[in-house]
């Protein structure tokens, strides 16, 4: 039924579909509003007879501040929670596996592309919603997002929870040498301005001058292994903004400033399939490719790192050249820059 052009649900929906819907939406606000949400909360209860609990939790934040870059909290219950397994069957996003991974290595998943929100990264990589832990039995993936998360209070500890690490350096390194084997770093690669190509129909990659990620392979040993989610890029529409516009400079600069993007997006709606801030019913498949073994030197040169930064851009295109007929929605070319 459309109404002034919004096409709006039907009443007869399953009930399958609405637990869907609402998984979707609790992801959306969770990803959007529940990290300024809990730093709020906690100042809100600072004037409330309860002003006590951010008092009394304001030493264990100090005291837990460095989990997130060194062990980190993993808990298969809430990796497990129903409601994943909902946001998953929503899209649906889907793993692929294309070779076995040995548990008693470690390896680095470059993730591409980031898109809005990174669902197939999150579904995939921080939950067990589409069975990676039986997928890739042995293997732990380590999902590793902005450093900002994790400097919120209450946000913080439930995505901990998840297996999810700070994007840094240091926390790569530490899961690579003191955590033991079958640990998966996952990196996405393109980071917070790749957000803003993520148009639907397209696949455009900042990974030219990405090479860190490639020095810590060549430091440790570790083999690269290319992670394409096809169809990340479809979820939401984005108003343009081509290179050259003012939209695009401004956007640029508050990446700048605030060290995450802010992509002016939109999606679908909880009762209607036109407006709105929810991702639209659209697949994701998430193929993992083919490790890139590594040959391990302490001190890596430039042209060590050169040399793997171009094996890997040439296996992530023949990934993608490989897959992009089966899952790529008629998306035909990958552009890296």
């Amino acid at each position: 039924m459309k109404i002034l052009g919004i096409e709006f649900a039907p009443f007869n929906i399953p009930l399958e579909r609405r637990l869907q819907t609402a998984a979707v939406l609790y992801w959306t606000l969770q990803f959007l509003a529940e990290g300024f949400g809990g730093l709020f909360f906690m100042i809100y209860l600072l004037f409330t007879k309860y002003y006590y609990i951010p008092l009394l939790y304001l030493p264990w934040y100090v005291y837990d501040y460095k989990t997130p870059y060194q062990n980190g909290r993993w808990s298969d219950w809430a990796r497990r929670m129903k409601v994943w397994k909902y946001l998953s069957a929503y899209f649906p996003v889907r793993l692929v596996k294309t070779v076995d991974l040995d548990p008693k290595r470690n390896y680095i998943f470059g993730c591409h592309p980031h898109g809005v929100m990174c669902a197939g990264a999150f579904c995939n990589f921080a939950t067990d919603a589409t069975n990676f832990s039986e997928v890739f039995p042995g293997i732990r993936p380590l999902l590793m997002i902005l450093n900002g998360q994790f400097l919120f209070p209450l946000h913080r500890e439930y995505f901990l929870l998840s297996g999810a690490r700070g994007c840094s350096k240091d926390s790569l390194e530490w899961a690579l040498s003191k955590m033991g084997t079958g640990n998966a770093p996952v990196v996405v690669i393109g980071g917070a301005i790749e957000a803003l190509e993520a148009h639907p129909g397209t696949f455009t990659l900042k990974l030219q001058q990405r090479k860190g990620f490639v020095k810590t392979s060549l430091k440790f040993g570790v083999p690269l292994v290319p992670v394409i989610s096809f169809g990340e890029n479809d979820i939401f529409s984005q108003v343009a903004n081509p290179a050259g516009s003012w939209l695009r400079w401004f956007q640029d600069r508050l990446v700048r400033v605030l060290g995450f993007s802010t992509p002016m997006f939109s999606g679908r709606g909880v009762f209607n399939y036109t407006i709105g801030i929810l991702p639209f019913r659209r697949p994701i498949t998430t193929v993992v490719g083919k490790p890139i073994e590594v040959e391990r030197s302490a001190a890596p040169s430039q042209e060590q790192i050169d040399d793997l930064h171009q094996q890997y851009v040439e296996a992530l295109r023949e990934l993608f050249d490989t897959n992009k007929d089966k899952y790529g929605h008629g998306i035909k070319e990958m552009i890296i820059e």
